[in-house]
């Protein structure tokens, strides 16, 4: 007998309240993956399971309208507020990811939530700056670099504000490119001022999906720069959304708003 099904509607990374990154987090119902795609098709949004094993493990499970996905931060900052309106005495709660059990620990500062969590290998893929321009369609301005926090992304600087929102890439390409070598999509980043940075990421088919924050490329940016982030995104979809990231010792956290819409 399966548990009945309870959804929760949160919006995540806002800059301001009201705003942010769309989440579902959904407790029990049909555990069976061709449920839970149809789930995440049907509300055309990015929908995390939480599954609770015998032993008291709890597993996170994430899946966006198109695919099943490792690692998702901004549903993980959903998981975090669910749990802890749960728990609110926690100070931190441990999580493990459904795909690869990577382990994961839940924080909260204020009315913010955080991730932590360590740095993850990336495949062996020499990316040229020429390869690079040619996926993006613009010249990066420093060598490209590959990093992950669970999800391996190619991180691609380029010149400025402009250049970033000129973007046009031919997404059907990068697609094949990642899938060809394990990676997921490409976030083009550029350095606004010292320790403010603002990106883009892409890894949908349609354009209409880009993310309005992407915070395992946050966590991927913090560890190739081996700094602490302030890093804006999502204006090119019409929202405005900021991550947060800090280095805490060998690991880093992830982190920002979270609010039951």
């Amino acid at each position: 007998m399966h548990i009945p099904e309870s959804i929760h509607a949160l919006i995540c990374f806002g800059a301001r309240p009201g705003e942010g990154n769309p989440a579902l987090v959904v407790e029990g119902g049909d555990p069976s993956p061709q449920a839970r795609q149809r789930l995440a098709r049907g509300r055309n949004t990015t929908c995390v399971f939480i599954d609770e094993d015998g032993d008291g493990t709890v597993r996170v499970d994430y899946w966006y309208p198109h695919m099943r996905s490792p690692l998702c931060l901004h549903a993980t900052l959903a998981v975090a507020a669910v749990l802890f309106r749960r728990t609110p005495d926690a100070e931190v709660i441990a999580v493990e990811t459904a795909m690869h059990g990577q382990r994961l620990a839940l924080l909260r500062d204020g009315d913010d939530y955080f991730v932590r969590l360590a740095a993850q290998a990336v495949p062996q893929v020499d990316v040229t700056a020429a390869q690079a321009a040619a996926l993006l369609g613009t010249a990066p301005v420093s060598p490209p670099r590959l990093a992950s926090v669970g999800s391996p992304k190619l991180l691609v600087e380029v010149r400025d504000a402009a250049a970033l929102y000129a973007l046009q890439p031919d997404l059907a390409w990068i697609a094949a490119w990642s899938r060809q070598h394990g990676i997921n999509g490409i976030y083009a980043w550029y350095r606004c001022e010292d320790g403010v940075y603002e990106g883009r990421n892409f890894n949908h088919l349609d354009p209409a999906l880009e993310d309005a924050a992407t915070g395992v490329a946050a966590g991927a940016l913090t560890i190739a720069l081996g700094r602490s982030l302030v890093l804006y995104q999502g204006r090119a979809v019409g929202g405005d959304c900021l991550i947060r990231t800090r280095i805490d010792g060998p690991a880093l956290l992830v982190g920002g708003a979270a609010a039951f819409a």
